[in-house]
């Protein structure tokens, strides 16, 4: 879900873009680090001048990187409607969208790495575990917003990014925009039944 002209950055933001989009693809592991700097337009040395701790600190920079493109999504998609049903409602259709617009290959930006990172790489699982941390964060302050309570709002956003994630899985597997919209069109009934009603 890359919007960014790779062209047209400079050096460090070509090695962190390109890292983002290999690791959403294929995960770190099968993220060659030759691979990466040739298709980055860069050279050994750069990558070690901008990131002196090789291929992990570049990781963790491209995580942030996928972190706040896919928050600007979810932002987008929430701001679809002022009722958070029919926002997450609207939010689904358009993470639908944006991944047939990419050939299904355009999943989360940070899934396949923090699976391979865990217990291993610590310092690549903290930048994964804080990207979901502020997608959900974006969630329950939307729910805050229509009157629901703290606990209310974290449980439901972490429901919505859990059953959004597993559908985005399915609708890549399957080729399909169905799961996606499926749990969207669940979710806004999970939520409406929440919202407080207007006076």
């Amino acid at each position: 879900m890359t919007t960014t002209t790779t062209a047209a950055l400079g050096t460090r933001d070509r090695l962190i873009s390109t890292a983002s989009r290999l690791m959403q693809h294929g995960g770190y592991e099968s993220t060659p680090i030759k691979q990466l700097v040739k298709e980055a337009g860069a050279t050994m040395g750069s990558l070690y001048h901008f990131f002196p701790g090789g291929k992990q600190e570049l990781a963790v920079a491209a995580i942030a990187y996928g972190d706040e493109e896919f928050a600007e999504l979810l932002r987008t998609g929430l701001a679809l409607h002022a009722d958070p049903a029919e926002a997450v409602g609207a939010l689904t259709e358009l993470l639908a969208e944006a991944l047939e617009e990419s050939m299904w290959r355009d999943g989360c930006p940070v899934t396949a790495t923090a699976l391979e990172s865990v217990g291993r790489m610590p310092e690549v699982q903290a930048a994964c575990a804080a990207a979901y941390a502020n997608w959900e964060r974006l969630v329950e302050e939307k729910l805050l917003a229509c009157g629901l309570s703290e606990e209310d709002s974290r449980d439901l956003a972490m429901t919505v990014l859990n059953t959004l994630g597993g559908a985005e899985t399915a609708a890549q597997v399957g080729q399909s925009r169905t799961p996606l919209l499926v749990a969207g069109r669940h979710l806004s009934r999970l939520i409406a039944s929440y919202v407080p009603a207007s006076d």
